[in-house]
């Protein structure tokens, strides 16, 4: 960390008047007497404004600087007993001096105490966040003290709990939106087998520049799940309309897909490519923050990029070849046909 600083204020004196009731009662002096001598002497209280012909002036009572520099001066203010003599407001109250706090934060109705830092150059907020976490269970602290995270620290955390479930969430919901549009379980399968080759070059170009998988990084993967799976998406559409359609074989219709396909392939990788070197590469203020989710992307285009074209097709047939298994093994298990469908049957052999 550096440039640790904290919002909590060293204590200030403050000074208490503990009022000896029984003198003031056996003198008349009330409460409010005392409170009026006070206000008049250390306060601004109004007392006439006075008025010309082009302005008017507020007249403000108050003593003179000079005779309230410290507790001492008190002796010189006087109050009125219920006799009409004045006394010194010392022979009725006894000054006490105590350590105050200067100024209270309050976070959700607790005191609270602020300590910020900036994280040191070669480190990294994942860093700092897990040596503090460290230092809080090394002090054993009270369950009457809290610490928690603020700022940018806290959003850090937060991401970073939850990264996992965000990614199976995203990868969920394009499972769920390729099989509405597939109409198929196994096909949204085989584009979202694309996935781990991009995670796999992100987390690779990280490790060589040198960063570390951060809340910009976490988001850079989550936007690869969307660029990289439109590699498979392409050859799979493709693919299978030449399957139904053209009634191509599997293997037929994946290795023409692959012959057509490969030029818009290359063109959209590169145009996601090319889009994200300027995050890479870019400098300036705020380019440090924007550096890893360039690195991320690029990395896992170019893995994905290089394995998907030859993995894809590979899946593809192999999750062929298992459906048409598991179809022919309902088939073999299939119960006793009843009535009506052995006669449909007869009638279809017949036509035959």
């Amino acid at each position: 960390m550096a440039n640790v600083a904290s919002d909590l204020q060293s204590p200030g004196r403050q000074l208490w008047l503990d009022v000896d009731r029984d003198m003031a009662g056996r003198l008349g002096v009330t409460m409010e007497t005392l409170d009026n001598a006070l206000y008049d002497a250390l306060g601004q209280r109004l007392i006439s404004t006075i008025f010309t012909q082009t302005n008017q002036y507020k007249v403000v009572l108050e003593v003179a600087p000079v005779y309230r520099r410290g507790p001492a001066d008190l002796a010189g203010i006087y109050v009125q007993t219920a006799s009409g003599k004045p006394v010194p407001l010392t022979t009725l109250v006894r000054p006490v001096e105590r350590p105050v706090r200067l100024s209270i934060v309050r976070q959700g109705q607790f005191a609270a105490a602020t300590l910020s830092f900036d994280v040191a150059n070669g480190s990294s907020l994942g860093a700092a966040v897990a040596a503090l976490e460290e230092v809080k269970e090394s002090l054993n602290l009270p369950d009457s003290l809290r610490i928690e995270l603020q700022g940018a620290a806290r959003a850090f955390d937060a991401s970073t709990a939850n990264q996992l479930w965000l990614i199976l969430a995203a990868i969920v919901t394009v499972y769920i939106v390729l099989g509405v549009l597939y109409e198929s379980y196994i096909h949204p399968l085989t584009i979202i087998s694309t996935l781990p080759s991009a995670g796999v070059g992100a987390i690779f170009a990280l490790i060589l520049a040198g960063m570390n998988l951060g809340v910009v990084g976490i988001i850079g993967m989550i936007l690869l799940i969307g660029i990289v799976k439109k590699n498979a998406i392409m050859m799979i559409d493709f693919a299978l309309e030449a399957e139904r359609i053209e009634g191509r074989t599997p293997l037929e219709a994946i290795r023409q897909a692959c012959l057509l396909r490969l030029r818009p392939i290359l063109m959209t990788t590169m145009a996601a490519l090319l889009g994200a070197l300027p995050l890479m590469l870019g400098w300036g203020m705020g380019a440090e923050l924007r550096r890893p989710l360039g690195v991320t992307m690029v990395g896992g285009l170019i893995v994905s990029q290089v394995l998907t074209l030859f993995t894809t097709p590979v899946i593809y047939l192999w999750f062929d070849r298992m459906s048409r298994a598991v179809r022919g093994r309902g088939s073999a298990f299939k119960p006793f046909a009843t009535e009506g469908e052995a006669a449909g049957g007869a009638d279809a052999a017949g036509r035959s």
